[in-house]
């Protein structure tokens, strides 16, 4: 009973405290009203002065838990959904506080009660508080502590798998967008124009420098194997990417030759950390198509990593005219990577695209991860 209202219900509203304390009180207090029920028939059936003594006691047991277990049923829910979530610590003491006033005011309006109906003597009515009130503290603390505590950890299970579920289907997405990055990098692969200039290429490349056409099939081939790999995991580490990327900016130097100029300035100290495969090299890919392509004259790359403040971050720089993040699809290879990298790692990944200058940096922020 003792149990933490939902944060946010689908649509990013809090739920009402009051209809979930009541809701729980309804499911767990049906047994009291049909207890009261009982002791009701009791005494239509039995007129109370021939009762013989066990039946006496217990037709003043199941008053005691009527007026006991009602309100301590309602009171649980009710401090359970209102207060304990704002002191956890003090959860158990507030439930025995609770548990302690039920037990005492419902001894005593049962006591009451057994007066008025004739059930009990005036002269008897404090000897049997007397008696009976240890007993029904005990009984009180004891059930009372037992179902709390059950319900508590059944509502912590309970959201514990949701949670988990959550984050099942995050991981499938993740997996659903990886696979799509794979299918779209494959895609720009084998599109007719790159990869017939590439072959094309090659075939002048045979007769002047074979070892250099040689070395572009051997790029082109490891640069599918990649795209195609149903084996990688959501993270890679930093050395594998950079050199899927040197293959990617080699094929494509074949294809522009003194068009398209990079460097690549990224530590050794951090290539071992991880990050999303195809992350950089779909913000390289897209500097080519859009920059190096369009653009007679060339571009120049520049490929940059840095640690910093935990993270990793990771630049590609080029001298074009920029674009917005804004203006991206989320079907285009940059918002499928901001959907990655919302995926897996929340806040804590970052996908921004800055003018510096006379430059546009198209930037990746991840923690930094072995």
């Amino acid at each position: 009973m003792n149990r933490t209202p939902e944060s946010a219900n689908a649509a990013g509203t809090v739920r009402p405290q009051k209809i979930d304390w009541l809701r729980s009180f309804f499911k767990t207090a049906w047994i009291v009203p049909s207890a009261g029920l009982l002791v009701g028939l009791l005494l239509l059936v039995f007129e109370h002065p021939q009762l013989s003594a066990m039946g006496r006691r217990f037709v003043i047991a199941l008053i005691y838990a009527t007026f006991i277990g009602t309100p301590s049923s309602f009171l649980l829910n009710w401090v359970g959904f209102t207060y304990a979530p704002r002191f956890p610590r003090m959860a158990i003491l507030l439930n025995i506080c609770v548990l302690t006033s039920t037990a005492t005011v419902g001894t005593a309006a049962g006591v009451v009660l057994m007066w008025f109906t004739g059930i009990l003597r005036g002269d008897t009515m404090s000897s049997e508080f007397i008696s009976s009130y240890p007993i029904s503290l005990v009984m009180t603390l004891v059930i009372g502590l037992s179902i709390t505590s059950y319900e508590t950890l059944r509502h912590k299970l309970h959201y514990a798998t949701l949670e988990l579920r959550t984050r099942q289907m995050e991981h499938e997405r993740a997996n659903k967008l990886l696979v799509e990055a794979r299918l779209s990098s494959l895609e720009s692969r084998i599109h007719p124009h790159f990869l017939f200039n590439t072959l094309n290429t090659i075939a002048a490349l045979i007769p002047t420098d074979p070892k250099r056409a040689e070395d572009t099939v051997s790029k082109l081939a490891s640069l599918l194997r990649f795209s195609l790999n149903s084996n990688h995991g959501s993270l890679v580490p930093l050395a594998q990417e950079l050199k899927i990327v040197r293959e990617y900016l080699e094929i494509e130097s074949t294809r522009f030759g003194a068009r398209l100029r990079y460097r690549i300035d990224v530590p050794d100290a951090i290539s071992n950390y991880k990050v999303p495969p195809l992350a950089l090299q779909t913000l390289v890919e897209n500097a080519v198509k859009h920059v190096v392509a369009r653009n007679p004259a060339g571009a120049e790359l520049q490929i940059a990593g840095a640690l910093e403040e935990g993270r990793v971050c990771l630049e590609v720089i080029d001298d074009g005219p920029g674009f917005s993040l804004a203006e991206v699809a989320p079907e285009h290879g940059l918002g499928n990577l901001s959907a990655r990298l919302e995926l897996l790692f929340g806040e804590r990944g970052q996908l921004d695209v800055m003018r510096r200058g006379a430059l546009t940096v198209a930037r990746i922020a991840l923690p930094a991860e072995l």
